[in-house]
């Protein structure tokens, strides 16, 4: 009877005395064994690289603020004075073309902001404010670790971060829509990548503002995230009617950038004038 080969060529003595079939499967097994053991290598390898490593909480950088759906960043002023007020630096990153383009686009724009922003003024990092579709787009420039500048915190404001049945019903009437509204469907690819495992990653400390008057984002739970610091509007200020593009002007909302991008643990704001 010939000697089993080992992958070295020379006889493996302890098989050499196994009949054709243990042969067989003792060498499946090891062959198996070994693709586990080379599977988990490749899986610890990814995941070494794709979480981020906490960021400083102690020194609060600028504030980059990302408009929602459109671009429009006049909504924002209400957000951008009471920032300036109280003495943080308030960016406001125009998007890409009209706001409506790829939101993973928007996220590389945004990231390159952040790190001129950086280079300009010597902080260590930024803080993150996404209204509406911005909320998606800071995610986004968190989760992707090739292209992000450090991000202490991140503060969205009713945000589709599970998508908007607006954006199926707009693409099931239109039969088309913009880019960033179909990736803002429900099960998107882009929200199902976006939303698969972690929805808050290690790096910065996250906090989240919905409204249940909301009649843009809806399901208006789309706008929590597992993970994070989820504020209600209405658990602040009961009986408060609050629609979506009323959101940046909101005083729980505008309570929040205290409450959320301090030095402290991010909190709901409390003896709130509603």
């Amino acid at each position: 009877m010939p000697a089993w080969s080992s992958p070295c060529g020379r006889a493996d003595p302890v098989l050499e005395f196994l009949s054709p079939q243990r042969r067989r499967l003792v060498l499946g097994v090891g062959i198996m064994v070994a693709a586990l053991i080379a599977a988990v290598a490749v899986i610890a390898v990814v995941r070494s690289r794709s979480v981020a490593p906490a960021v400083a909480q102690g020194t609060p950088g600028p504030v980059l603020l990302v408009p929602g759906y459109g671009g429009r960043l006049a909504s924002l002023d209400p957000l951008v004075s009471v920032l300036r007020s109280g003495g943080r630096t308030a960016v406001v990153v125009a998007p890409v073309g009209d706001g409506t383009g790829d939101l993973n686009a928007q996220a590389e724009h945004v990231g390159q902001v952040a790190q001129t922003v950086l280079k300009q003024t010597g902080a260590p990092s930024v803080d993150l404010v996404g209204y509406s579709a911005g909320g998606v787009v800071a995610r986004l420039l968190v989760r992707d670790a090739g292209r992000k500048a450090p991000v202490r915190r991140v503060l969205t404001l009713g945000s589709p971060q599970h998508g908007t049945s607006q954006a199926a019903l707009g693409l099931e009437f239109a039969g088309s829509c913009p880019v960033a509204c179909e990736q803002l469907v429900p099960d998107s690819d882009l929200l199902r990548h976006l939303n698969a495992g972690d929805e808050t990653p290690d790096g910065p400390l996250w906090a989240t503002v919905r409204s249940t008057s909301d009649r843009v984002v809806t399901p208006v739970d789309s706008a929590a995230l597992a993970g994070a610091v989820n504020i209600v509007v209405q658990n602040v200020c009961p009986g408060s009617v609050v629609a979506h593009g009323d959101l940046p002007g909101n005083p729980v909302v505008l309570a929040a950038l205290g409450s959320v991008l301090g030095v402290g643990p991010p909190q709901i704001p409390s003896g709130v004038s509603c």
